[in-house]
């Protein structure tokens, strides 16, 4: 009887030590949970399919390094249901603030609410956070000012009149969308309302083309036609119809407006395959490196670099205010339909052929190794 009570007392000894352990593990900041199981900042990406999100994961990762505040990020995968599941599961680890990129800007702000239900301060990352007043910050690139970039390239580029424009937007639940084309518009309607291109794929837009400021609405029955939902393959595939729609006078010479560089991509993979097609200049946006070897080999003109760098850092920068009880600095404001959400917003860049070294090798952001044919 002694011996079983003493092997009693020890596997409670045991038990108790092994829950003391478990009580005190710590994590480290690429995702796993550290102080004893809780997290200081939670991190809310769209997806782990895009090139542009993984490299912010890295860049986040590397802002963090050599900061004592733990993070965990965690990917959407394109559903905002499983967005919403992310910021629940942050919220169980205490997150003091909340990082996020939504996937959809109206869904968005249910998870939005939930954090700030719980005192958690809401950053939005590069898209915003639609119809909620629960959003506490926006970090971004001036997204009128890339649509406009991408626009005056194509207007740089065209010379006499009637050359062909095809346009492609991003997603319709993306308020980003919205404002790129907004940009791009703002500069290629006087352009297309004084005849130097033609719209051909959207009736839509032709309707409207003497407009030069849209309405939400209007836009919205533009890129409804337009969308590409940022997806590579619904671009293809819109890209072909358009095309098989198209007669040759329609072709020729074409100018695309692309919205980023997945879809610019597979919209000139589609146009470089048509045999009526002569050249074309399409645009892009995030400076992925596979649009940067494309710019390089000649198969996609250009590019809007946005420092990812930059954008992180204002990002944690934030945060870091936030958990010290500070006021983050901001340099403007975005109306998100519920609110002006004060806003940090970075510049960005046009890049091609002839910058191409300068702005992402020279700049330190990507090495000339991990391209071919580079001069």
């Amino acid at each position: 009887m002694k011996k079983n009570r003493k092997l009693v007392i020890l596997s409670a000894l045991l038990s108790g030590m092994m829950l003391l352990s478990i009580g005190c593990s710590t994590g480290t900041d690429d995702g796993e949970e550290g102080n004893g199981g809780s997290v200081d900042i939670g991190i809310v990406l769209p997806t782990k399919d895009e090139p542009r999100w993984v490299q912010d994961e890295t860049r986040f990762k590397e802002a963090l390094e050599d900061t004592d505040y733990s993070v965990e990020i965690l990917f959407s995968q394109g559903s905002s249901a499983k967005e919403k599941e992310n910021v629940e599961s942050l919220l169980t680890k205490g997150i003091k603030v909340l990082i996020i990129c939504p996937q959809d800007g109206d869904a968005a702000a249910a998870a939005a609410e939930a954090a700030a239900a719980e005192g958690v301060k809401v950053i939005s990352y590069d898209r915003l956070i639609t119809g909620t007043e629960a959003v506490d910050y926006y970090v971004t690139f001036d997204s009128i000012a890339v649509g406009a970039a991408q626009g005056q390239y194509l207007i740089d580029k065209a010379t006499g009149e009637g050359n062909p424009l095809y346009l492609y937007a991003g997603a319709a639940s993306d308020n980003n969308a919205f404002l790129f084309f907004e940009g791009a518009w703002s500069v290629l309607q006087p352009k297309i309302a004084d005849g130097t291109f033609e719209i051909k794929n959207s009736p839509e837009a032709v309707t409207l083309q003497d407009k030069a400021e849209l309405t939400r609405d209007e836009m919205s029955k533009i890129i409804g036609q337009i969308t590409t939902n940022w997806d590579f393959n619904e671009a293809k595939n819109k890209a072909e119809s358009h095309l098989t729609s198209a007669s040759a006078e329609d072709k020729g010479d074409v100018f695309i407006l692309a919205p980023n560089d997945g879809t610019a991509r597979s919209i000139a993979d589609t146009f470089g395959t048509d045999s009526d097609v002569t050249s074309f200049v399409v645009t892009g946006q995030d400076a992925e490196m596979a649009s940067v070897q494309y710019i390089i080999d000649g198969k996609q003109s250009m590019t809007v670099f946005k420092d990812v760098r930059t954008l992180v850092k204002d990002s944690i920068d934030m945060a870091v205010s936030v958990l010290k009880d500070e006021t983050p600095k901001t340099t403007g404001a975005y109306d998100n339909k519920s609110k002006e959400v004060p806003a940090k917003q970075t510049e960005v860049i046009t890049v091609d052929q002839e910058n191409v070294k300068a702005a992402l090798i020279d700049s330190g952001y990507y090495e000339a190794s991990e391209f071919t044919g580079l001069e």
